[in-house]
């Protein structure tokens, strides 16, 4: 039964770190839901409470720059209020349409926003792509984190 726990543990580890960069996936979820596990069936030995509260703390830290990304890739770029609220509710809205949802569905709604609020064609496209950039560093930071999450986990097997 081990064997059995320790290879879901690995495939969520690596389903984890394919999530990271593709958003079908809940990547940082999967990979610390792998770590726990491990931990629980070491019986926490080498993986202990706070080996665990530091890769979760840096989890969440990934997980709540996947949700404002978008948002603060628009706001650098100048963005109205219509717009960050537009790039907020596309990236809510995207998550229901998959793949290109969560791709496209925050520029779409910073574009939108921006629109609304009144500016150019050319500036609300502007803004659209800031808020597409913000995803993309986003993800890249959230992939960092995923790896730095993964080579705690195993400084910890090694040393802990």
């Amino acid at each position: 039964m081990d064997i059995a726990l320790y290879v879901l543990a690995t495939l969520l580890i690596v389903g984890g770190l394919a999530g990271s960069v593709l958003p079908a996936l809940p990547g940082i979820p999967m990979l610390f839901g792998g770590i726990w596990l491990v931990a629980a069936l070491d019986d926490y030995q080498h993986l202990g409470l706070w080996w665990l509260l530091i890769i979760g703390a840096l989890g969440g830290v990934g997980v709540i720059v996947d949700f404002i990304a978008g948002t603060l890739g628009a706001r650098r770029v100048g963005a109205s209020k219509l717009a960050l609220w537009g790039a907020s509710l596309g990236t809510l809205v995207g998550m229901f349409f998959g793949i290109p949802g969560l791709l496209f569905g925050p520029f779409v709604g910073a574009l939108a926003g921006e629109l609304a609020s009144g500016t150019s064609v050319l500036r609300s496209a502007h803004v659209g792509i800031g808020t597409w950039l913000g995803l993309l560093f986003g993800t890249l930071i959230k992939l960092v984190l995923s790896f730095v999450m993964v080579g705690l986990f195993g400084l910890a097997m090694l040393f802990g």
